[in-house]
């Protein structure tokens, strides 16, 4: 049986780590807090990393690591991820564009499709993306791909009206 690990950190009881416990959202953090907790209650570093579903040598480096920080050193680390491929007034300008539409003489084409919208993303921001990805960013824009019956640019309002008028009813 190996002897219990210190502590030198007097700041908190084993109940506070609990409460600490308690109270966190990291399920990490709640895992070494309560290890920590187990140890100042005076078990072996064995049972108290066996508890806490981890190595002793593990838990002898967050006892370490809670020494020299506290108990916001025991929170996981995140580095946050990749970085998005278009920055906030970028998506903000993609909105706009898909809110307005295209220009049928321009853009040769009369509503947007996630294949349209990739090629105007690419030669705006120079940027690369696959149609899932603009469908993706459309959702998280709160566009939805409900879009009116596209008409053609071109049309005659008269002819149709005549044409209403003046076809055979079956």
């Amino acid at each position: 049986m190996s002897a219990a690990v210190k502590i030198t950190r007097a700041d908190h009881t084993a109940d506070e780590l609990r409460s600490f416990a308690a109270r966190s959202n990291d399920g990490g953090q709640v895992r070494r807090l309560l290890a920590r907790a187990l140890v100042l209650d005076g078990h072996s570093r064995e049972v108290a990393a066996e508890q806490a579903c981890m190595d002793r040598q593990t838990l002898r480096d967050w006892v370490h690591r809670y020494n020299a920080q506290g108990v916001e050193g025991l929170c996981a680390i995140r580095t946050g991820g990749r970085p998005p491929f278009l920055t906030d007034p970028q998506m903000a300008e993609l909105k706009v564009i898909a809110v307005n539409g295209p220009d049928p003489e321009t853009d040769q084409v009369v509503r947007w499709r996630c294949l349209d919208l990739r090629e105007q993303v690419a030669q705006r921001f120079d940027v690369t993306v696959c149609e899932r990805t603009i469908g993706k960013w459309l959702r998280k824009l709160k566009l939805t791909r409900l879009q009116p019956r596209p008409f053609h640019p071109k049309k005659d309002e008269a002819a149709q009206a005549d044409f209403k008028k003046n076809s055979r009813r079956w």
